[in-house]
């Protein structure tokens, strides 16, 4: 040993013996950098463990001078004290220091007590506790980070004490445990499994009524500190003292004779090591202390699920270290290799070594898993134990391996489908999400320094994000900037973005991928969710509905929903919503990866698929807005599931959650242009109905250029409207007739009813910005022709159209009359219901074509059913617009205190719509410069 720190520090460095190092300080730095040893301890650390918040101005260079100091003394040992850009690292043997070597031979006394080796445990555990000689870092300066670590390093030594004393009793000495149970009992006399344990121990060697002083001196202790009565350990050791009152001998040591009655069982001390980078989880190990606590409901186990590399074994092994005082007959882990290739453990292996952790020899544990979980269950009976059941395949593999009663508690992990736990065995559910931005941070933070993230934040902000913020892949990343210390964050944050090649960088070297996770994943699931796994990589949305999903798998909605529930069960999905599920990057850069393997024509065939669905499901929903709209529906193949919308809203409200989807599948050059522009145009009413309209330019101008690339003059007249008509709605009424005057050019260069449709719109169009632009002669010639070519064409369809734009240019030109008499008869050719945005379009206009004469109360009713059918409907522009035109009806009539308010509600709607629409309205700054010229008006007047 060359460094010990389970007591005073000190140091040796010949061949004289240990000697104290100089300086409370200096060795304070010394022993931070042993106990991390091979890790970088920050300047910033270091100034925290020696002067707290509060360091002096002269703290970097009193650390510097320290660790010249250091290096001298260290010259003659086998460590090595380096600079690091951040702080620095001190390299060298673990087994010379005596924390490092007190964890390790603990550790080994775990495995082997698990392998049923007790005698070794034991002696393992002996020379652990051996290398203790009082208080660690007991000559340090006291500060919260000093304290910290002697907190951690004494409750390292009270689990190997409690584990080597089970172990004793377990051998029939439990009296040679007890001198050094009295001392840690003294040293902490309000940890109730020692007190238990000691108690144990006493009864074991006849001295009960030592037993019974101790448990009393404990509940005093309890009472007089902390007002709290003994907990369940010390009430269980204290029955167990009262049941059995002998007065015989303590039994010796050696082995007993044949025929004796049996020793108790060992208490097995079985976990795996916690993650040196756990990081965060507050939450999520709240929630396992109150569903395995002791007001839990229920007996059943506890089911920790999620996504591969989301960090469950991490989470309930870190747990499970935090509360192991809390069950002092034992800890059992198993790894039950879920989703190993070579397929999962055997349940019947699996209690095989739980039993001989249990005390049971080797020529008692019987054969096959029945025999061996009835044992099981006898052995577990009202015993306090933890049983941690890693990675499980499903259901039936853990049946067995939960404890009997509800003494014991099991957590469970795993990826796979274990619902039936939850049904069968009363499981509690517990679903781990991603690491929240800030602990995805810190984690990097551990793993690289704080001065490395501090100096690219952006980037390491970036980096979280192309990692999900997965554990399992932030440490790969991690590790990749780790074993460079030149690289920077930004470099590889550069090679993530690559879609490409993400998951490759997210593989270290073939050990450990998160495309390998998956991969494991992916061989669990059946052979349809499998086939839809790799069909949604052609989908460019983040979320799918189950509509897409059966378009893409083929099938109907039913057996869509219950392979999307297969993909979200194996948490390769996460329901969003009734009916709607997302996925990852990660998970969706895997999937095509698996597209990438199937042959060009099949990939070509999920493209088509979908864009076929949307085509359908727009034209349904666009329905509701523009019930004349142009017949874009697919080519003829299998009947498309349709959205459950049923009016306006809930149509825009499915096309709000749908259009990153079909906004990517128009501008990708993979989509089939003869769809793309279809999609595009489909879209029209909807993107206006939602107030969108940057983004039905930007959709527009890409129809436009696939049409194009079809040679159909047809399409690229009823795209070139299309854009007209966004322009307009954008008030860039020069761009929009320029637009509309070719789309009549592309129109009339055509033959058939198509062609005619198209010049009908194309016609209205050119009408009504025309109007805008002050030209009202020409605008009604425009507007005559359209409608006169739609009663030509015999187009129902086109006729309302063309007499919705010719009652609003006729209201430009001050016809009122016939603006309302063209309105309505707009309204009079669609059906009642559903009520459209051409019905309220056309009210529109005949409310602000009434003539003046009309009474207010006929006018009133008039304009409050209109504004109630666009609050209904939720067409924010056009709610905006009708309350700005009431606010001008109500001027116009001299209620000048009812403008007002009417006009602030039309602010902020314009103001709302201006968001939506990504420009600035005219009527918005209008309304305010109306608004402030009012306020001042009220001020002067008063």
């Amino acid at each position: 040993m060359r460094i010990r720190l389970l007591g005073p520090v000190e140091l040796r460095v010949g061949a004289d013996g240990f000697a104290s190092v100089a300086g409370a300080q200096r060795r304070a730095v010394l022993a931070m950098l042993a106990l991390r040893l091979g890790l970088v301890v920050t300047m910033d650390q270091l100034c925290e463990l020696l002067w707290d918040e509060q360091p002096p101005p002269t703290a970097r260079a009193a650390v510097q001078g320290h660790v010249a100091a250091l290096r001298k003394v260290l010259a003659d040992t086998p460590f090595e004290l380096h600079t690091r850009d951040s702080g620095y690292l001190l390299t060298g043997p673990a087994d010379a220091v005596d924390a490092l070597r007190f964890e390790e031979l603990a550790g080994e006394a775990e495995g082997q007590a698990g392998l049923g080796d007790c005698a070794t445990a034991v002696a393992l555990l002996e020379e652990a506790l051996r290398l203790w000689r009082g208080e660690a870092l007991a000559d340090l300066p006291e500060t919260p980070l000093r304290d910290a670590a002697v907190d951690r390093l004494r409750q390292s030594r009270t689990a190997a004490l409690l584990c080597w004393a089970g172990l004793r009793l377990g051998q029939g000495a439990g009296a040679s445990a007890v001198p050094l149970l009295k001392h840690g009992v003294r040293l902490d006399g309000l940890r109730e499994e020692l007190v238990a344990m000691l108690m144990r121990c006493l009864h074991q060697a006849g001295r009960s009524a030592e037993a019974l002083t101790a448990y009393h001196q404990a509940r005093v202790r309890l009472d007089d500190e902390l007002g709290i009565n003994p907990g369940p350990a010390l009430r269980a050791a204290l029955a167990e003292v009262l049941a059995d009152d002998r007065t015989a001998e303590p039994p010796p040591a050696a082995a007993p004779a044949p025929g004796a009655a049996p020793q108790p069982a060992p208490v097995p001390r079985r976990l795996p090591r916690r993650h040196p980078d756990f990081v965060g989880r507050t939450t999520d190990l709240a929630r396992l202390d109150l569903a395995c606590g002791t007001g839990r409901a229920g007996d059943g186990p506890v089911l920790v699920v999620g996504p591969a590399g989301v960090g469950k074994s991490a989470l309930v092994t870190a747990w499970a270290h935090r509360v192991a005082d809390r069950f002092p007959d034992g800890l059992l882990h198993a790894e039950l290799h879920g989703l190993a290739p070579d397929g999962p453990a055997r349940p019947e292996a699996v209690l095989a070594g739980f039993l001989r952790a249990l005390g049971v020899p080797e020529d008692g544990i019987p054969e096959g898993r029945a025999a061996r979980a009835a044992l099981y269950r006898e052995r577990t009976r009202g015993r306090r134990l933890l049983v941690l059941l890693d990675d499980a395949a499903d259901a039936d593999q853990v049946a067995d391996l939960l404890p009997a009663g509800p003494a014991g508690t099991a957590v469970v992990t795993g990826r796979g489908s274990l619902e039936s736990l939850v049904a069968v065995e009363g499981a509690t559910l517990l679903r781990l999400a991603a690491l929240p931005e800030d602990d995805a941070l810190h984690l990097l933070e551990r793993a690289l320094t704080p001065e490395r993230l501090r100096a690219e934040p952006e980037a390491a902000a970036r980096l979280a994000g192309l990692c999900d913020h997965l554990p399992l892949a932030l440490r790969i990343a991690a590790a990749r900037l780790a074993d460079r210390p030149d690289r920077t964050i930004a470099g590889l944050v550069a090679e993530l973005a690559d879609e490409r090649t993400r998951l490759a960088v997210l593989d270290a070297d073939g050990t450990l991928s998160v495309a390998g996770r998956l991969g494991l994943t992916h061989r669990r699931i059946s052979e349809p969710a499998a086939e839809l796994l790799t069909a949604l990589a052609a989908h460019p949305g983040r979320e799918v509905d189950t509509p897409a999903g059966a378009a893409l798998l083929g099938s109907d909605t039913a057996t869509a929903h219950r392979v999307l529930g297969e993909l979200a069960s194996h948490h390769l999905l996460t329901g969003t919503a009734p009916g709607r599920h997302a996925r990852t990057d990660l998970v969706r850069l895997y999937g095509a990866g698996l597209l990438a393997e199937r042959p060009e024509q099949h990939r070509r065939l999920l493209r088509d698929r979908l864009a076929d669905h949307y085509l359908t499901a727009l034209g349904h929903c666009g329905s509701f807005l523009d019930p004349g709209q142009e017949d874009t529906a697919p080519p003829a193949g299998p009947a498309q599931a349709l959205p459950a919308v049923g009016d306006i809203r809930t149509a825009l409200d499915w096309f709000d959650a749908e259009e990153p989807a079909v906004s990517a599948l128009v501008a990708s050059p993979d989509t089939d242009p003869a769809r793309a522009w279809r999609l595009a145009l489909t879209c029209g009413s909807l993107y206006y109905g939602a107030s969108r309209f940057t983004d039905w330019l930007a959709s527009a101008r890409l129809g436009q250029a696939a049409a194009e690339r079809c040679g159909d003059p047809v399409a690229v007249a009823l795209l070139l409207n299309c854009r007209a008509q966004a322009l307009v709605a954008l008030e860039r009424r020069q761009e929009s007739a320029e637009a509309a005057r070719k789309a009549v050019a592309a129109a009339e260069s055509a033959t058939g009813p198509a062609a005619a449709s198209a010049h009908v719109r194309a016609l209205a169009t050119l009408a009504l910005v025309t109007a805008m632009l002050g030209h009202a002669a020409e605008a009604e010639r425009l507007a005559a022709a359209a409608t006169a070519l739609a009663l030509e064409s015999g187009d129902r369809r086109r006729l309302v159209d063309a007499k919705v734009h010719q009652g609003w240019v006729s209201l430009a030109a001050g016809d009122r009359e016939g603006a309302q008499r063209r309105s309505r008869e707009a309204r009079e050719l669609l059906p009642a219901t559903p009520v459209t945005q051409v019905h309220l379009w056309s009210l529109l206009t005949e409310a602000q074509a009434l003539a003046p004469t009309v009474r207010d109360d006929a006018a009133d009713l008039a304009w409050h059913r209109l504004l109630a059918a666009c609050e209904e409907a939720g067409l924010l522009y056009l709610h905006a617009v009708a309350e700005q035109s009431y606010a001008a009806y109500l001027l116009a009539r001299g209620r000048e205190p009812e403008v007002r308010g009417r006009l602030r509600t039309a602010l902020d709607r314009f103001r709302s719509h201006d968001r939506q629409a990504g420009h600035c309205s005219e009527f918005t700054t209008s309304l305010e410069e109306s608004l402030n010229l009012r306020t001042g008006r009220r001020a002067t007047d008063d």
